[in-house]
């Protein structure tokens, strides 16, 4: 006999069961079919003790179903109660294979053969069943596996754990208690983890309980019978190859739609992307009527999240209205440009206002909305200017703004953006200076979203990426060759344009290859190198927002020099064939590259060989200068050792020098001293649980008031350039006298506080507060310290015509 009921609920997870227990509380008809042998199957599988997070925080819970901070057992215990207190109508081992029909009119077919009937349908079943793998040689070896049920069982082993997101973190924290772990992610931060788990994890980095590397992958993993281990993982990493011989790979990469499962039912998805979730209402309803999708499934990975989308669910199915809980929050937000407008109409208005977000979800946009700012500048408003930086992205929802440029000659260059535009993806990619000024033409109305909200939603929604990568590479042309280029022939030059990504070190193309286009850097720097005399010369340094590759494709002849990267890279590749065609029909173009060939082949014919190994720009770049945009120097044929460089910092920072002038490495008599460098991507910035390192408009990363102490910059830090101290808060600062002489600091006495008085991370701040700039430089009597940018280096470089000594 075929059974019949109200509501047909399909994954007895944290959505499935909030949704029955919400129809049983409501005495409704209902069934919850579970096709494993237990509910919140997936919560069963998280390590033992694994701590849950309630998050979002600021969301009120609506669910029947009891949920807070705390461990896996303690919430399978509560909801265990729950469902024996709401009499849940749970049926487990009860595998679903098909689903056909409309609202009203529902067949539910299980793989035991047995039909049920349900007027509506809830599907609650989650990812877990489709988990994404390595996909490499050796993925599938007995001792890789894809879920970590006890960490308990693993003891005085090396385990390499696979991915950057919560799962990963959480096991890989789990393990560190007693072996060795190292944390493999492929993008360069950790921004798809919740930030407790971040915080967790660099507290187990800076006590040396987890191993990372970042920006790496594996390549394929061997089994190993030497020394006790059982397998070799071969991984490239942001250092180069490393073979990490280990116990067990431990691999956590997330999970995509059962897609075919769903689409075998009816459901229809927005696109091909594999990680999309199928098109729904905003009441969860799919394009089949009657057919509910929640949780996971639905788009939303957050437990609480798909707990208040049971309890919804059932209340749209009765016809009930439900704000939705995060709706005052949005509606405070919409406010700003549209007080009278609501949620849901906002953000449809965002959708087809600011087509980068058109590709999100309901809840994904939702949860943008509420990282992000809204803007209503009014005309003349100053949004950013030219080298700021800052690296915020902005989507245009009304208005038109004011873009100047600075042209090659020096001279501005003036151009619109409208609505459904959006800006600001240069300095979030390149981690460099703002390379435009902006301001508002008219009353606009702008959504500014913070860089880490944005690199998440790069990393995890393909359509964004695609189209940041379709627009940035129409602006990296214009910005690195002419912004005077005709629409025109700048759609024809980006015809089979790739980006491509390199690690420090990487080679894009050595000397003697056939041209294969022109390269325009979008992030990071390359060096040019020349083999000459049997030896390599560095010949030029070029950083982002400039070109190269260009020599080759004008002479006709193979590369005449080696392009390395020497920090992490992202280039345009225009095509070889592609490029040659414009330019024989753009004067223009074809004028400027010649000039810059001309330009290049001069600078070439004056280097002479050099007799000893290496030169000044190679030291330079090997000592991560690449990465930098602010370097200190001493040139030690000009210093006289009085020290006042070191003194004078230290007088301007309560006592304690920012730097240390004897330290450092050393070439020729060019001295690089202990100094920070202010890098592209500061490595302390990334690392900081109370988010008190920043940067500047001006560029200077400094530290703000609220250090707790943990060391984590410190550690990151691979300059040593950072320093953990307990500053004297009774420090006084010099006498005039004293500045202006250099008279000597006491720093035991005057800005070192008692071993008991908790210490604070200090670093150099450029003297960001003073406008006549770095103190440093400032009381040098010979000029012997400078600070360098690597664009002046760049130009250094060029200008010199010949390789620095």
């Amino acid at each position: 006999m075929t059974e019949k009921f109200k509501i047909a609920i399909i994954g007895a997870g944290p959505a499935g069961l909030s949704a029955a227990a919400h129809a049983a509380e409501l005495g409704i008809s209902h069934i919850l079919l579970e096709a494993a042998q237990q509910p919140a199957n997936t919560i069963h599988k998280y390590q033992k003790g694994k701590l849950v997070m309630a998050e979002p925080a600021v969301l009120p819970l609506r669910s029947p179903m009891a949920f807070a901070a705390g461990t896996r057992e303690n919430i399978l215990t509560l909801w265990h109660e729950d469902i024996q207190r709401h009499k849940v109508n749970l049926r487990l081992g009860a595998q679903v294979d098909g689903i056909k029909g409309e609202r009203g009119h529902f067949q539910v077919t299980l793989s035991s053969g047995q039909s049920i009937n349900a007027e509506f349908v809830v599907l609650a079943i989650g990812l877990q069943g489709n988990i994404h793998k390595l996909g490499i040689p050796g993925g599938d070896l007995p001792t890789v596996q894809y879920h970590l049920d006890d960490p308990e069982e693993f003891k005085d082993e090396t385990i390499v754990v696979v991915g950057g997101g919560d799962a990963g973190v959480e096991n890989a924290l789990a393990l560190a208690q007693q072996n060795r772990v190292i944390l493999i992610n492929r993008e360069e931060e950790f921004s798809r983890c919740k930030e407790g788990n971040f915080n967790l994890l660099q507290a187990a980095i800076k006590a040396g309980r987890i191993e990372p590397r970042v920006s790496s992958r594996i390549d394929y993993i061997d089994s190993e019978t030497g020394n006790g281990f059982l397998l070799r993982v071969v991984a490239k990493t942001s250092e180069g190859v490393e073979i990490i011989p280990c116990h067990h790979v431990i691999a956590r990469l997330g999970a995509s739609p059962p897609r075919k499962l769903l689409e075998s039912f009816g459901v229809k998805f927005p696109n091909s992307d594999i990680t999309s979730v199928p098109e729904l209402s905003e009441q969860y309803e799919s394009n089949v009527p009657g057919l509910y999708i929640i949780g996971t499934l639905g788009g939303c990975p957050l437990i609480k999240q798909a707990l208040n989308h049971g309890y919804e669910v059932v209340e749209y199915i009765l016809g009930n209205p439900v704000e939705p809980a995060d709706e005052p929050l949005l509606k405070q937000k919409i406010s700003c440009f549209d007080a009278s407008c609501s949620v849901r109409e906002g953000l449809t208005f965002i959708r087809h206002n600011a087509p980068i977000l058109a590709g999100l979800t309901a809840l994904q946009l939702r949860e943008l909305l509420l990282e992000s700012n809204i803007l209503t500048p009014k005309p003349d408003d100053l949004i950013f200017k030219y080298d700021d930086y800052t690296s915020s992205f902005f989507s245009i929802l009304e208005g038109e703004l004011a873009v100047v440029v600075k042209a090659k000659d020096g001279s501005e260059i003036y151009f619109q953006i409208k609505a459904g535009n959006f800006f600001g993806e240069m300095g979030l990619i390149s981690g460099r200076r703002r390379s435009a000024t902006i301001k508002a033409i008219t009353d606009c109305v702008l959504i500014e979203t913070p860089r880490r909200s944005m690199l998440k939603l790069i990393n995890s929604v393909e359509s964004v990426r695609q189209k940041l990568d379709e627009v940035s590479m129409k602006r990296v042309v214009r910005n690195c060759l002419t912004n005077t280029l005709p629409e025109s022939e700048l759609n024809y030059l980006l015809q089979g344009a790739t980006i491509r990504r390199y690690k420090a070190g990487d080679v894009l193309f050595h000397q003697g290859d056939k041209a294969d286009g022109l390269y325009l850097i979008r992030r990071g720097s390359v060096i040019i190198s020349q083999i000459t005399a049997g030896k390599e010369d560095v010949l030029s340094y070029v950083i982002t927002g400039n070109y190269f590759g260009e020599m080759a494709l004008i002479s006709d002849k193979p590369r005449s020099k080696t392009a390395r990267a020497a920090s992490a890279t992202e280039v345009v590749l225009l095509k070889a064939p592609v490029v040659i065609a414009s330019l024989e029909r753009n004067t223009d173009l074809r004028d400027l590259l010649a000039a810059r060939y001309r330009e290049n082949a001069h600078d070439t014919k004056m280097i002479e060989p050099q007799d000893k190994p290496g030169n000044l720009f190679t030291f330079l770049i090997r000592q991560g200068v690449g990465e930098a945009t602010d370097v200190l120097l001493i040139d030690y044929s000009l210093c006289i050792r009085c020290n006042n460089c070191e003194t004078a910092c230290a007088n301007t920072h309560q006592g304690i020098p920012l730097f240390n002038r004897e330290a450092g490495p050393t070439h020729s008599h060019i001295h690089l001293p202990t100094s920070c460098r202010h890098c592209e991507h500061p490595y302390c910035m990334l690392d900081c649980p109370p988010n008190v390192i920043h940067r500047s408009v001006n560029g200077e990363v400094f530290i703000a008031d609220g250090c707790i102490s943990c060391g984590n910059c410190k550690n990151n830090c691979p300059y040593d350039a950072i320093q953990m101290v307990a500053v004297n808060p009774k420090f006084k600062k010099p006498g005039l006298w004293q500045a202006l002489t250099g008279g000597a600091y006491q720093s035991e006495k005057n800005s070192i506080a008692g071993d008991d008085s908790p210490k604070k991370a200090i670093k150099c701040d450029l003297c960001k507060d003073n406008a006549m700039g770095p103190a440093c430089v400032r009381s040098c009597p010979t000029g012997a310290a400078i600070r360098i940018s690597p664009e002046a280096l760049s130009l250094t470089m060029r200008d010199s015509s010949a390789v620095l000594e």
